[in-house]
């Protein structure tokens, strides 16, 4: 059980706490509720060059990436609303994704490998999303290419609209897809991250 006796001490010196103590705060705090059943989601920030990135993980898996454009408090309501209320910020729990992405951005990975958790999307644009992985690393592919790819090549719009919600941008790379003339496009995160993205894998594509 949590100590709220202790929990409560620990709180009254938060005033005065260095960041790793908070850090330990609440690495104890998650690690709490998760053993009581409390903890259903875990958050942590990752800084990147298109600006800091929220990522939640569910037990099933990575679930959320959400840019700061995106609002991240109302990504976490979101959240809350969507699957459940009982959010907490867990760095450790996302270490493995939060290393992935800091390689990714580093040029040192070319795809993911966490597991996933795909809840936030269904129907047509899940199966958009999930094809978006075969579109290589420095690469892209078209809207219209995209939608013959998910099996339905007349639903183009639908391919616009399945990356423009997708729940798990940069891990699942709505970025490389581009307009038929050659033109970037939407980006959820703002054409200047998508231009980003692209550049840092054109120049570390493969021969």
């Amino acid at each position: 059980m949590i100590d709220e006796h202790e929990l409560t001490r620990d709180l009254a010196r938060i005033t005065d706490a260095t960041p790793d103590e908070l850090n330990t705060l609440h690495a104890r705090l998650a690690t709490a509720a998760q053993a009581q059943g409390l903890l259903d989601i875990a958050y942590r920030l990752v800084d990147s060059p298109v600006g800091a990135l929220l990522i939640a993980a569910t037990e099933l898996g990575l679930v959320r990436v959400a840019y700061a454009s995106e609002g991240h408090d109302t990504v976490l309501q979101n959240l809350a609303d969507r699957i459940s209320p009982r959010i907490l910020l867990a760095p450790g729990r996302l270490d493995t994704a939060a290393r992935q992405l800091d390689e990714y951005f580093a040029a040192r990975r070319r795809d993911f490998s966490v597991p996933l958790d795909w809840r936030l999307s269904a129907g047509f644009r899940n199966t958009v999303l999930r094809h978006l992985p075969e579109i290589g690393y420095g690469h892209t592919a078209s809207y219209a290419a995209v939608a013959k790819l998910a099996g339905n090549p007349n639903a183009v719009r639908a391919v616009g609209s399945a990356c423009a919600t997708n729940p798990l941008p940069v891990v699942v790379p709505c970025h490389r897809v581009v307009r038929s003339d050659g033109a970037l496009g939407g980006y959820l995160g703002g054409v200047e991250a998508k231009r980003v993205l692209l550049s840092l894998e054109a120049r570390q594509r493969p021969a």
